[in-house]
């Protein structure tokens, strides 16, 4: 999927949080000055077109909602993340945050144990 810019990302958010919405709501949810509808209208219309977000019709008009929970929203940024910095590979990545100080030894370890009593079950 294609990557999303930040303001995509705010509308995205909006949907994950309050749920489907027409865009006069969608307006309604933003501080002062308010994005202009037509602007809104069309960044919608360009998530719905990259797959993101989805329609019904209502009364004549287009109630949107996210096509993506925010888990798949998630997990897509993770894979492109570990695509473009560590080479697909996620051994690189837990790697590099642990020598960074990001994550301990002993967190990492705790980890391991966790998965592996999970996988016990």
């Amino acid at each position: 999927m294609k990557r999303l810019t930040k303001k995509e990302e705010v509308i995205m958010n909006l949907f994950w949080e309050k749920g489907p919405m027409f865009v006069k709501e969608l307006q309604e949810h933003y501080d002062e000055p308010k994005p202009h509808f037509n602007t809104l209208s069309t960044q919608v219309r360009t998530l719905e077109a990259n797959g993101y977000v989805g329609h019904e019709a209502v009364s004549g008009t287009f109630r949107y909602y996210a096509a993506v929970s925010r888990e798949e929203f998630s997990k897509i940024n993770l894979d492109t993340l570990i695509g473009k910095c560590f080479g697909n590979s996620y051994l690189n990545a837990v790697s590099a945050l642990v020598q960074d100080e990001k994550i301990t030894l002993e967190e990492l370890k705790g980890l391991i144990e966790q998965i592996e009593r999970g996988s016990e079950k």
